[in-house]
């Protein structure tokens, strides 16, 4: 494989070196280079309609000149093209109100590689997706699927004028698919760093039991309701949490529901950020060491995500959460994992078994078999924020609801609006069980995961069918 990093590096010092070159050396500046190759194989109708692939660079510059804060961005690498970004962002800083709250840059320190780099993926040919699409299609037997299979590789580097420098690369695979039985659709969807992790015909025979299972579906009346809530509608609760709940900037603005030291959760949840775990970069946009930070130990809340700015307006250090648009939405964690239970109680870790109707796993199937009546729910979907503060958020289930009788899902129900404050769901004494086995979910749009077990949840809030 080719060293991309060393050129990007290069590009990244040379924006540096221009910014002082022409504003003077008290300029500060801080350069961000990615290149990013995403290939992507998408299928409806159970054939394959589309193969794409794209690659692209991306720079990225910040300009602190006079005390005044500009940014700015461009896809043109050559001579002229970095002198335009640099000359058009020292002319908007120049434009801009005085920036007294500008938390300097990073200092020089050390960043280790992820050591994430799977040169298969990085370098994946059409057909090893296409393998992957046929197995899913092959496994749904005979019903309609559709989906994508993308490969994702990303090198980049960093440099500022202060003398921070790093260099990263990594790689992501994911898998999406539904598979549909007269109207009623079952989905399976998979992130991995490595492509072989990605097995199309056990994503495929998941789908389909599901959609098998949730044909026929009755109307269910609104009301609370027991739940179990596998992987992929746990990805939602994650992704909430994280931008509005875990947000150093909406914290400091008394905007987030978090109260680190304080247990707003239920003591079997244990809630980590890790960028180096997979599918990121090393390091974030301002250059900062990224590390796994817990947000949630045993129940307890214990940080919230900082950038350089957020951070310092709260007094403490940046975690390594610098993102576009971050002085704006503020910093978010991307990258949220919610630990696996440990319990011996629950058995030992599930493996992939046989597929059972609605329940498509061993890990599901250990939380459903208690319930004496609640719903199974697979996937959430167009979930809104109607509250920020105590994050009340209203969305719709999807791709298959069951009603639960004595452990056994009896008959499938028709899509259900719900309307639950999410840190009240997962409260002290509201988790009645946890999967033991997390499954990483990919992010929509090519960037991040969230990764959970199946969760079995005391009372879900649902307040209505899916056209109330």
């Amino acid at each position: 494989m080719r060293d991309a990093g060393a050129t990007e590096l290069d590009v990244a010092a040379r924006v540096v070196e221009l910014v002082q070159e022409i504003a003077g050396p008290a300029a500060e500046a801080e350069v961000t280079v990615v290149r990013h190759d995403l290939a992507l194989t998408r299928f409806a109708n159970s054939f394959i309609h589309q193969n794409v692939a794209e690659s692209g660079v991306t720079v990225r510059l910040r300009v602190h000149v006079d005390g005044r804060t500009a940014a700015g961005g461009g896809s043109l690498v050559g001579p002229d093209g970095l002198r335009a970004l640099v000359g058009r962002t020292l002319a908007a800083a120049r434009l801009c109100p005085p920036d007294p709250a500008w938390p300097g840059l990073t200092p020089p320190s050390s960043v280790h590689s992820n050591g994430l780099l799977d040169e298969a993926t990085a370098y994946a040919e059409p057909a090893a997706r296409a393998d992957r699409v046929r197995a899913f299609v092959d496994a749904v037997g005979g019903l309609e699927a559709a989906g994508y299979c993308r490969t994702s590789y990303r090198s980049g580097a960093f440099a500022n004028s202060l003398g921070q420098s790093a260099q990263g690369r990594t790689t992501e695979a994911a898998m999406d698919g539904i598979a549909r039985a007269g109207g009623a659709d079952g989905v399976a969807r998979l992130c991995a760093g490595r492509l072989d992790a990605l097995d199309g015909a056990a994503l495929g025979t998941r789908a389909a039991a599901k959609a098998r299972a949730a044909a026929d579906p009755v109307e269910l009346p609104p009301g609370r309701y027991e739940v179990v809530l596998e992987p992929a509608a746990v990805a939602d609760l994650l992704q909430n949490l994280a931008w509005y709940g875990f947000n150093g900037k909406r914290h400091a603005e008394r905007q987030s529901f978090a109260l680190p030291g304080t247990a707003q959760f239920d003591p079997a949840v244990t809630l980590v950020d890790d960028p180096t775990y997979g599918g990121a970069m090393p390091y974030d946009l301002e250059g900062t060491p990224c590390r796994a930070l817990t947000l949630v130990e045993a129940g307890t809340t214990r940080a919230v995500a900082h950038d350089r700015r957020s951070a310092a307006g709260a007094g403490t250090t940046s975690t390594g959460h610098g993102t576009p648009g971050g002085s704006t939405f503020g910093p978010i964690p991307r990258n949220v994992r919610l630990l696996g239970s440990t319990d011996p109680a629950t058995g030992p870790a599930p493996t992939d078994g046989a597929v059972a109707g609605a329940v498509a796993d061993a890990d599901t199937a250990a939380l459903v078999a208690p319930m004496a009546r609640g719903l199974l729910v697979s996937d959430f979907w167009y979930t809104r924020v109607l509250d920020p503060l105590s994050l009340v958020v209203t969305g719709l289930t999807r791709n298959g609801v069951w009603l639960v009788e004595d452990g056994v899902p009896v008959r499938a129900v028709r899509n259900l609006r719900f309307t639950e404050a999410y840190p009240r769901a997962l409260g002290p004494g509201a988790v009645l069980g946890l999967g033991r086995r997390p499954v990483r979910q990919p992010d929509r749009t090519d960037g991040g995961w969230w990764e959970g077990p199946s969760l079995r949840l005391a009372s879900w809030n649902f307040t209505g069918g899916a056209s109330g």
